[in-house]
């Protein structure tokens, strides 16, 4: 992953669409998985980890461009946005609801 800082919108997009292809499942998120820097991407955090699965993720924070060229892309406008497959699957509360029935760990293959 690359430094933002120096791309254009255009190859921050390149990148957050490679970013959701090269990896099966995809966070962006405030902070990182090790540190999250918000309740919501901390709680998406936790169920990836409790469902076992592996993720690439993005900090948003790092660069405010990334979330704004992310949210145009996906036409969500909140952080976290967890894509699995290539396709956003949500925020945090469609997170948590799909992983309290159970959905979340189907679409994972962890269940």
């Amino acid at each position: 992953m690359s430094d933002t800082m120096t791309m254009t919108d255009a190859e921050i997009l390149e990148q957050i669409k490679s970013e959701i292809a090269e990896n099966r499942v995809f966070l962006y998120l405030k902070g990182t998985p090790d540190a999250p820097r918000c309740g919501f991407s901390n709680q998406v955090v936790q169920i990836l980890n409790i469902a076992g699965a592996e993720f690439g993720s993005r900090d948003v924070l790092a660069d405010p461009r990334i979330r704004e060229v992310l949210s145009a892309h996906s036409d969500w406008p909140t952080i976290p946005q967890l894509f699995v497959d290539g396709a956003l699957v949500g925020g945090c509360d469609i997170t948590t609801e799909m992983y309290q029935s159970g959905e979340l760990q189907e679409l994972l293959g962890s269940k």
